[in-house]
């Protein structure tokens, strides 16, 4: 455990070194780089808390991804177009604000995991997995055949979203941002994990019986464990959107919620800081490998193969393990 903490500060130091050193190099798209890494990172954390912890493998994660982004796309669409969203009891023309957005994206998350969790917890097994599935690809032709946001060809933001004091279209301040969001997810998962609800939800994945028998019901903490998710989940796609100023409906496919489970196995199921290696190491190969070929997944699908056959708990569990304790 001391050596798993030990590397947990390794990694966030790495996080915020590395973004510096290149400001300080005059090397922007490093920086862009590194707060891709922790936006993706962001979601990898919304997945870990009910794939880690309650053992819901979900594959309609880039619902709530999407959702959050399209919130962002929505509100800030009409802002800049000033095209009022509401006329009645009041005329509202969205906002360019990033807290408020980030309110309505936490909310929008947390209600559609509310709706699918409460429909696909009463399955389990590869239903459950199908059924999250099919909720992610419904919003996925929904967002296509939406013309009024760009249907197919996404929807474009000009002018990224303000946060009060900071200049956001300065790439080091934007990265502050999502890293200072991304950390204090991180320890809000980390009291979670470690409160009794977090306890009772770990207990449900290994043993319902037993939760049953001292009078917890695994369907309720398995909820309220996926609707945390999705409201993180959406946190990260609206600041995903802000990163690239774009939304589209490739944040919800399938292909997106395949990607979020790799961080998470890549860097350590149930790991606190798994999703951020996990993001890091994606995003690295996608940046040095996608360069040399189209076809650079191929060796990320080798080193997830040798990592789910040789690494238990993932890189972050495979180095915390070294000096011979779990």
């Amino acid at each position: 455990m001391m050596r798993e903490r030990t590397l947990n500060g390794i990694v966030l130091a790495g996080l915020w070194l590395i973004p510096l050193t290149a400001w300080l190099m005059g090397a922007p798209f490093t920086i862009t780089l590194a707060t891709k890494v922790a936006i993706l990172a962001l979601a990898g954390v919304g997945l870990n808390l009910a794939l880690g912890i309650g053992g819901l493998v979900s594959l309609g994660h880039a619902a709530f991804f999407g959702i959050g982004g399209y919130a962002m796309g929505v509100l800030a669409s009409h802002a800049q177009a000033f095209d009022p969203i509401l006329t009645a009891p009041f005329e509202w023309s969205g906002t360019k604000s990033m807290p408020v957005i980030w309110l309505f994206a936490i909310v929008a998350g947390a209600l559609a995991a509310l709706v699918i969790g409460a429909l696909s917890l009463r399955t389990s097994g590869v239903y459950f997995i199908m059924v999250t599935l099919a909720f992610g690809q419904m919003f996925y032709y929904f967002a296509i055949s939406w013309p009024a946001y760009g249907g197919e060809d996404g929807l474009s933001i000009y002018v990224r979203n303000g946060f009060p004091g900071l200049n956001t279209l300065d790439p080091i301040q934007f990265f502050a941002i999502c890293a200072v969001v991304l950390m204090a997810v991180l320890w809000h998962v980390s009291r979670i994990v470690a409160s009794p609800f977090g306890l009772a939800l770990n207990a449900a994945r290994q043993s319902e019986p037993r939760v049953r028998a001292v009078g917890l019901e695994p369907y309720r903490l398995r909820l309220i464990a996926f609707v945390i998710s999705g409201a993180i989940t959406g946190l990260a796609g609206a600041l995903f959107a802000d990163l690239n100023r774009f939304v589209s409906p490739v944040m919800f496919s399938w292909q997106m919620s395949g990607e979020l489970i790799v961080f998470v196995i890549l860097g350590g199921v149930g790991r606190l800081f798994g999703p951020v290696v996990g993001a890091a190491l994606f995003v690295t190969l996608e940046h040095w490998l996608g360069g040399l070929s189209d076809y650079w997944h191929i060796y990320l699908g080798v080193l997830l193969l040798l990592v789910v056959l040789f690494a238990r708990g993932g890189i972050v569990g495979a180095l915390a393990r070294r000096d011979g304790h779990d």
